[in-house]
């Protein structure tokens, strides 16, 4: 998914807006499944109002512009929504933690796996304060499901390491 997308998407669904509502929008929504600062979004909104894609409905004090997503623009959205096939790929430092623990010592192994299920509780409790009616419930239901599986995953490599047996095994926490 490209940064262009997500500006797209969120301007379709939200209606015209500024950079700075922009960025607030991804760190109120978008930033579970895309990071994106200021200093990309702006970038960003400038190449693609000379793209075609988005344009400046209004501009305001200090030089604040207010975009607006074009018939190109929804339409790229459209296209891209229906016609792209998401490369799968995943870039995690968690999941590169998790191939890397063997190389540490079982105690080691231990307090990396609790740090890594505390940072995924926490995200978890963070999702399931949202609001799952609201637009962008789909990506909400699978962030909790991988939030989920993810603890369950490391309850699991926790009990593994610590040498329990399955019957031996804390219920898990959610």
């Amino acid at each position: 998914m490209s940064l262009r997308i997500a500006l797209l998407g969120l301007l379709d669904a939200t209606g015209p807006a500024s950079g700075y509502d922009l960025a607030k929008s991804f760190e109120r929504s978008l930033n579970h499944v895309w990071q994106a600062g200021h200093t990309q979004i702006y970038p960003e909104l400038v190449k693609m109002a000379a793209d075609g894609l988005v344009a400046v409905e209004s501009e305001g004090a200090r030089g604040r512009k207010i975009y607006a997503i074009t018939p190109e623009g929804a339409e790229r959205l459209r296209s891209w929504l229906i016609e792209h096939e998401p490369t799968g790929a995943i870039r995690s430092e968690v999941a590169l933690q998790a191939f890397l623990l063997p190389l540490l010592d079982k105690e080691s192994a231990i307090a990396v796996v609790e740090r890594i299920r505390a940072r995924l509780q926490q995200r978890l409790a963070v999702l399931e304060c949202k609001d799952p009616s609201k637009f962008g419930r789909y990506a909400l239901n699978l962030g909790l499901s991988q939030g989920r599986s993810g603890l369950a995953w490391a309850d699991e490599t926790l009990a593994e390491l610590r040498g329990l047996e399955p019957a031996d095994q804390p219920a898990p926490a959610t």
